[in-house]
């Protein structure tokens, strides 16, 4: 990995769970000053930077912000608040229930979300706009 890669907040995504690619979906939407980069949990870029528990598992979503990982429901509360806006009152919201009952909420989630939203059998591609945040 390299330097300019190790300084950027990178949301790592089950690439072929529909609910993860809609949640990608959403940060590209609202990210107005492009601050998140995404990476596959099937990538190079995830097999370098995570360990290999949460790689082999996709189970969880991982926000790496500097030197800081998140996963599960803090992940996505970080996201929140990285984008900023109405988003930071959410995340916040978010964030002051208890993170044992968030996360259960998450893992009940991600239990069922290939069944409530499909698996694709590829890794999504990025629209040729959107290429440049995206990481192998």
């Amino acid at each position: 990995m390299t330097s300019e890669t190790e300084c950027k907040s990178i949301l790592f995504f089950d690439g072929v769970c529909g609910l993860c690619n809609r949640f990608v979906d959403f940060v590209l939407k609202y990210d107005h000053r492009g601050r998140v980069f995404f990476a596959p949990l099937q990538g190079t870029t995830a097999a370098a930077c995570l360990p290999e528990d949460v790689v082999s598992g996709l189970d969880t979503v991982v926000f790496l912000n500097g030197n800081r990982s998140s996963t599960r429901s803090s992940a996505i509360v970080r996201i929140l608040w990285r984008l900023g806006s109405i988003w930071i009152i959410l995340g916040t919201l978010l964030w002051i229930i208890p993170k044992p009952v968030r996360d259960l909420g998450y893992r009940l989630m991600a239990k069922h979300r290939y069944r409530l939203f499909g698996k694709k059998e590829t890794c999504r591609l990025p629209a040729p706009e959107e290429r440049a945040r995206f990481l192998d």
